[in-house]
Formats: C-alpha cells, sequence, structure tokens
C-alpha cells in the first residue's frame, strides 16, 4: 500500500524558502530523500492527475534549468531531481499550481545545480482538490554545463509539422527527432517554427507516386490557429508524437520563435488579407501564438518582461549563446530598399540591437553562438516585399543597415569567434561571410549555417544576396529540385555543434534525417 509521507514541509515554510517567478518556482535543497514524494492512496489510476504529454527541460545555463509539464486539473507540480538513475540523495521542490489560465501547463526552476552532471528528474502532480491522490511520475534527464575541462556537443534545426505533413504512424513519426535524440547532444537549439498554426493537418495527402500519406488529425488541426484553444492545439498536437516527447525528456530546449507560431511571413501591425481567417490582427494573433509557445516550452519566464523572447546562455567557459527575436520588434515587410535607418527599416529592433552588443562585449566564451530565426544572405521573400535582411545585390539597404552596424560593432571591438546558426530555410546550407568579396566591408570574416525541415516540406534553393559577401560552401538542395518535398523524400536535416575543451576547435556538422553527415567543418577558434 502506497503511503502518504508523514514529514511533508509545509507549504507556508516552503514559501519562505523560496521565490515565486512568472508561474516558475525558484528554489533548490527544499527537501531531502525523506521528503520524496510518492503518489497518494487511490483505487484507479483514472483517479490520478494524468501527464498525457510527458517532461520537458530547457533555458540550461550556469547551474540552472527549467523543468516543465502538463496535467489535467488543478493540481501541483512537484519536481525530485538527483545525480543518481535510482534517485538515491534525492532533492526536490513542491512547485507552483498547475490552473486553468496557463492551460494546466506548469514549469519548476531549478538553481545551485552541480556543474558537468547528468541529473535525472521526475515529475509529479498532486491533486488540489484531493492531497491523497497524485500522479504517476514521468521521468526526465539533462546535463548541466561543465566545466573547461569536458567537450561540448549540441544539435540544432527548426520548422516542424509544416505544409500539412503532420504525424504519420505508419512512416514513424518525427523520426528525426529520434535521431538527433540517440546522438545525446547536450542541449537542442530550436530557432522556430516550432509549431504550424496557419497549416491544417488534413487526415491524408496523396503523393506524386501514389501513395497516400496518413496524418494524424485533431479538431485544432483541422484550421488555422485563431483562439488561445486552438493555438494551444498546435502544440499538444507535436506532443502526440512518442519521439518528440522521448526527446523532450532527454535532450534540453532553448527554443525561439520565427513567423509560423502566428502566421506566414507576419509582422507587428500587420492586418491579413486572407479568407482562412475571420481574426484579421496579426497583433492579436500573435499575443495568443506567443502565449501559447510560453505554455507549452521550458522557457524561462522574465518576471520584468514576461513576454520577452531573446536572451543569453553561458555553458561553460567555451560557449555562450544568443538567442534572438527576429519576429517581435521589427517594421513592417517592405521593398527593403530604404537608404537611412529608422522604424521601418527596424528587424531585431534598437533595444535588442543595444542587448546584442552588450553581451557580445561582456561575453568572455571562447565561441558566441549567435541563434538566428532567419538567415542573413539568402533571400526570403514575402511576395514582393522581403522577409528578413537581405533585398537583394548592392550596398547595404533597408534592414541590412542594422545588421551592418552590428557586424562593424563586432569588427570594431575585436569580438572574436562569432558564429551564426539558423533554420527558416526547409534545406541545410553552409555560408562563408567574405568582406573582400562583399559590397559593404566594414566586418569581420564569420560562417552562417542553416539546417531543416526537422519534418515539414523540403524546399530550395533560395536566391543569395551578395551585400555582405556570402560564400555556398555546401547546400543540400539541388537547383530545381521540386517545392515541398514530403518527408518520405528524406530531404530533412539537422546540424551539431562539437566544441573541444583542450583545442577549443569547433565543429560544425549537417546530417540528414538517418545522422548521415552530409557536410563538415572545422574552425580554428582566433586568439
Amino acid at each position: 500500500m502506497e503511503r502518504k509521507p508523514s514529514n511533508q514541509i509545509s507549504r507556508r515554510k516552503f514559501l519562505l524558502g523560496s521565490a515565486l517567478t512568472g508561474g516558475g518556482i525558484i528554489a533548490s535543497n527544499l527537501f531531502s530523500k525523506s521528503f520524496a514524494q510518492a503518489p497518494g492512496i487511490v483505487t484507479s489510476d483514472r483517479m490520478r492527475p494524468q501527464i498525457p504529454y510527458g517532461v520537458a527541460s530547457g533555458d540550461i545555463t550556469g547551474n540552472s534549468a527549467v523543468i516543465w509539464s502538463k496535467t489535467d486539473r488543478p493540481a501541483r507540480i512537484i519536481v525530485e531531481y538527483s545525480t543518481s538513475e535510482t534517485f538515491r540523495n534525492v532533492q526536490g521542490i513542491v512547485g507552483s499550481a498547475a490552473l486553468e489560465p496557463t492551460d494546466f501547463t506548469a514549469r519548476v526552476y531549478l538553481s545551485d545545480l552541480p556543474t558537468g552532471q547528468q541529473l535525472f528528474y521526475r515529475v509529479t502532480f498532486q491533486d488540489l482538490a484531493d492531497r491523497n491522490i497524485s500522479s504517476i511520475p514521468v521521468t526526465g534527464r539533462f546535463r548541466t554545463p561543465p566545466n573547461s575541462s569536458k567537450d561540448i556537443f549540441f544539435a540544432w534545426s527548426g520548422c516542424s509539422g509544416g505544409q500539412g505533413w503532420g504525424i504519420n504512424p505508419d512512416w514513424g513519426g518525427m523520426k528525426i527527432y529520434e535521431t538527433i535524440r540517440k546522438l545525446e547532444p547536450d542541449f537542442f537549439i530550436h530557432c522556430g517554427d516550432n509549431a504550424y498554426p496557419d497549416n491544417p493537418i488534413l487526415s491524408e495527402v496523396r503523393l506524386e507516386d501514389g501513395r497516400i500519406w496518413k496524418n494524424i488529425t485533431t479538431p485544432e488541426k483541422s484550421k488555422v490557429a485563431e483562439t488561445l484553444a486552438e493555438f494551444r492545439g498546435n502544440y499538444i498536437y507535436h506532443l502526440l508524437d512518442e519521439n518528440v516527447r522521448r526527446f523532450n525528456a532527454e535532450v534540453p530546449l532553448l527554443v525561439q520563435w520565427d513567423d509560423h507560431e502566428t502566421t506566414n511571413n507576419w509582422y507587428p501591425g500587420e492586418i491579413l488579407d486572407d479568407n482562412r481567417y475571420t481574426v484579421k490582427s496579426c497583433d492579436l494573433l500573435a499575443a495568443r501564438g506567443k502565449r501559447a509557445l510560453l505554455e507549452y516550452m521550458p522557457f524561462r519566464w522574465d518576471a520584468k518582461d514576461p513576454d520577452r523572447i531573446y536572451r543569453a546562455f553561458k555553458y561553460g567557459s567555451n560557449l555562450e549563446i544568443f538567442m534572438l527575436d527576429e519576429r517581435s520588434y521589427r517594421g513592417a515587410n517592405s521593398a527593403n530598399r530604404q537608404t537611412s535607418q529608422s522604424a521601418e527599416t527596424e528587424f531585431l529592433g534598437n533595444e535588442q540591437v543595444r542587448w546584442l552588443k552588450s553581451q557580445l562585449l561582456a561575453s568572455k566564451a571562447t565561441w558566441k553562438v549567435i541563434a538566428s530565426d532567419m538567415p542573413i544572405g539568402i533571400i526570403v521573400r514575402d511576395g514582393r516585399a522581403f522577409e528578413n535582411f537581405a533585398n537583394g545585390d548592392g550596398p547595404a539597404l533597408g534592414r541590412e543597415l542594422e545588421l551592418a552596424d552590428l557586424l562593424r560593432f563586432i569588427q570594431q571591438n575585436n569580438i572574436k569567434n562569432v558564429v551564426w546558426l539558423t533554420s527558416d530555410l526547409h534545406y541545410a546550407v553552409a555560408t562563408y561571410y567574405d568582406p573582400a568579396k562583399a559590397q559593404f566591408t566594414d566586418f569581420k570574416p564569420f560562417w552562417e549555417f542553416a539546417a531543416g525541415p526537422l519534418h515539414g516540406g523540403s524546399f530550395g534553393p533560395q536566391a543569395i544576396d551578395n551585400t555582405f559577401g556570402p560564400q555556398v560552401k555546401f547546400q543540400s538542395a539541388p537547383v530545381g529540385m521540386k517545392q515541398n518535398l514530403p518527408p518520405t523524400a528524406e530531404m530533412q536535416f539537422f546540424g551539431t555543434v562539437k566544441i573541444d575543451a583542450a583545442t577549443k576547435l569547433i565543429t560544425v556538422a549537417l546530417s540528414d534525417l538517418k545522422g548521415k553527415i552530409v557536410y563538415s567543418v572545422e574552425l580554428q577558434p582566433e586568439v
């Protein structure tokens, strides 16, 4: 018979030793093994709170991490963690209540974690209507950032579940997540398009060869998302896939967003001309889309600015990651040929640019990785307008002026070893930016790598803008390829980065659906 622990710390006492921030609890060392939470006395598993979509960790930096999960009723999240898979010497945190306003999602902020350790955690939900009833625990694991004596290995990609290609159990679901999981990366950067609320999923799609691609469908994925419930349903949809749930439980996430978390190519202030939508305001759609993103991903919410997505992560002494938000602060998509900077040419926005400059200048990490949700020199069009920095060959104009200012700042301050990672393109590409071959030349040469899609239609290749001297060293998409190829074409890609602790050498590789490396390059650090 399961018994309720008799020495539980009181909620009042717990709150005196912790801080509640943005729906998560910041605390550590709050109970010992004797306080480990056991499921209460129940007569049936159906009476317990359920954890149907697993667990996830994310926003790992220094000695802290975020643990996320979701239940099916008002319940309190409890997280236990240990350096032992058997949960010896367990520590734990009684977290916040999962309630209707957050769609029964909850998160706990772990702090004071040991450096360079594999940590195991388990999540339990205690029913708020009856404290004697608790869920069956669900487990996960993650590694904390290493000291300088250990290598770092992580992965990145983006674009999951788009263009009508949903979860097909007959094909194996979203298989690329399992491929990446088996590599055991320290963490995964999702560079945006985590979900596609603007891309409904049909139950069947006829392939060119006559075969039928069969999708799992849900009501929320049967139309474009307009309500908060429909946006939430798009994230729940991905969690129906066992590959994704297993991945989330074992690989910490660093997440940013792009356009498809709201609708294709949106910008602040846009009014849609799309008959599929009754809600025409992109600002309203984006607010609901961002709310769902923040609820369903393991973000560390900023209490002063809970909608803020751009942030930085120090991962040991050899790596710092700067996660950008290129959607929230941009001006309208346009011909992008303005000759001077203004509100119209903003892409990151003045405040985010100032933050990024300050962070780069202060960083002591050997390698500085900028995670960008859009590429720099590959042209992404929005009808007759442009979606990203690039606007065609020639001198820096429009949004390129903001980028030119940033690149000039990096050069003037001799900020070394900056690498850009991105996705968005639905193919893989490695690009070297060479000032000797550029129209704008006041910058240090650098590399940009794009990988994707994770599980969506395959596209490419796209035209190149010569402003910053991009030299394409590899691209996965052949010229003239058919667009929106299905996952069965196996043209899905992710990237990995390894930093050697001894030599500081960084190795960037692009890999396909099966994990085969299709391109790799070693970069020596500038000293």
